[in-house]
């Protein structure tokens, strides 16, 4: 049998980043962007990221490590200033190093700090551009280009700079630039990746998700439009429609696994969507069983709703140790086929002789849902099925999201009895795409879904690695 995957891998997509931006005179403004970076830390734990701009000068300080390993409060006093961007990562574009991580700083004809979350495209050919024009580079990352592009341009005001560089940016961004003036927020014209505007007291913030206004005790007041540039300063805000939106497609698995169960998106509580979604998989794909369990925690809100409208109880048969986040310290060969008890322990008090549904958002490789399905077997569970509250994953993403090749993922080529086969399941079923976009009161029209259907919204593709291997090529 192979060895388990490693403590951090799960079959779930990997997080992507989370950004913040607030201009509030007056406030602690380094240690209100603490904490919502703290609520955002679904969103990334590779790195974490403050800049704040006092007198016109800006100071960033970013490590890598979650917030409250990179940041105390000797940190946070010496951020001064009257605004802030922050910025929590996981590598989508760029080697997880301490020079990929954000914000990004740089003082080339304007002094910038930017914090970015989403995936370029034409990121090689936009790099080549730049060191043509004689512009250096000190990361991998995507992210430095776009701050590269805003900081060498010739334009009069970042926002007729962004106007410009929007033009040429392919790919999805959604973005927090500070200047020393302003904090300003934009997003790619079709929405990819989500941004919200919200107000505390009487000056305004934006995030990657609404819960890191509800810490922080702002207010939600709208999403940052899709090809919209938001200006906040000390006098207020303006905004102005960069670019026109041909259509919106905010990824649908936003919905599905990476926001926040408290935070809002489209008119929509996560976790009431994600209820709904394990409801309409109970109606999709019924089965007779005994018991309802999730698997933690990314399951908990679907196996709530399958159970309620199949009528089946549902329990705790997973354990999880809540302790557990990224490891890198390996168990060693006496405890590695025992890996991922680290993370997740059977009941067998409550499996035992039972016919299990259980219930999870999605699968990619399959190799923790084939150990968790061996796990309950070997707790006495008589029966195994398992309920995907997602369509199968078969396609990889291309703007921010790191997911397997397809030969990789386990659906690829695969029927619905297939995967189960391969993961030792009785039975498997998925949700339907139509179901996740009843169950959020959306519509494809408005969503990317390419991960399920292999129909991309945008033209052009970029592996997570693509800016890597082509550096030596550039540097020549």
């Amino acid at each position: 049998m192979p060895d388990p995957a490693p403590l951090e891998d799960r079959d779930g997509p990997r997080d992507e980043c989370g950004v913040f931006g607030i201009v509030a005179p007056g406030r602690e403004v380094a240690r209100l962007t603490y904490f919502a970076l703290y609520a955002l830390q679904h969103r990334g734990q590779e790195s974490a990221g403050i800049a704040t701009s006092q007198n016109g000068h800006i100071m960033a300080m970013r490590d890598q490590g979650l917030v409250n390993q990179v940041f105390d409060e000797q940190k946070l006093r010496a951020l001064q200033g009257e605004m802030a961007v922050g910025h929590v990562r996981y590598s989508t574009t760029g080697a997880n190093s301490w020079e990929n991580s954000q914000p990004v700083y740089r003082a080339d004809k304007r002094e910038v700090a930017l914090g970015h979350n989403g995936n370029l495209v034409n990121v090689v050919e936009l790099h080549q551009e730049l060191r043509q024009k004689g512009v250096t580079f000190r990361s991998t990352s995507d992210s430095e280009i776009i701050a590269a592009l805003v900081s060498t341009h010739e334009a009069d005001t970042v926002e007729e700079a962004l106007v410009d560089v929007i033009g040429r940016i392919e790919g999805a961004y959604s973005t927090v630039v500070m200047t020393e003036d302003r904090v300003v927020a934009f997003r790619d014209p079709m929405g990819l990746r989500p941004l919200s505007l919200g107000m505390i007291g009487d000056t305004y913030c934006v995030a990657s998700e609404t819960c890191a206004f509800d810490i922080i005790g702002a207010k939600f007041l709208r999403d940052v439009q899709p090809g919209e540039i938001v200006s906040i300063t000390k006098n207020g805000i303006q905004t102005r429609q960069a670019v026109p939106s041909p259509r919106s497609a905010l990824c649908v698995f936003e919905h599905i696994y990476f926001a926040r169960p408290d935070s809002r998106l489209g008119g929509q509580v996560i976790q009431v969507s994600r209820g709904k979604m394990g409801e309409i998989l109970a109606k999709e794909a019924p089965v007779e069983a005994d018991l309802v369990i999730p698997v933690p925690d990314s399951g908990n809100p679907a196996a709530r709703g399958f159970a309620r409208a199949s009528g089946l109880p549902q329990d705790d048969g997973l354990i999880k140790n809540r302790y557990v986040a990224r490891t890198f310290i390996q168990p060693g060969q006496e405890l590695r086929k025992h890996g991922l008890r680290l993370k997740f322990n059977p009941l067998p008090e409550v499996v035992a002789g039972k016919r299990i549904v259980v219930v999870d958002d999605s699968i990619v490789r399959g190799n923790t849902t084939r150990q968790i399905v061996q796990m309950l077997r070997d707790a006495g569970a008589s029966e195994v099925h398992m309920r995907i509250s997602a369509p199968p994953i078969r396609h990889p993403c291309h703007y921010g999201i790191d997911m397997s090749t397809r030969e990789e993922m386990i659906a690829h080529n695969r029927t619905e009895a297939e995967v189960a086969a391969e993961l030792g399941a009785d039975s498997l079923a998925y949700l339907s795409l139509e179901g996740v976009y009843e169950a959020i009161r959306g519509s494809r029209e408005t969503h990317c879904d390419a991960c399920f259907s292999g129909v991309y919204p945008l033209v052009g593709t970029s592996a997570k690695d693509a800016f890597e291997h082509a550096l030596p090529l550039v540097r020549g």
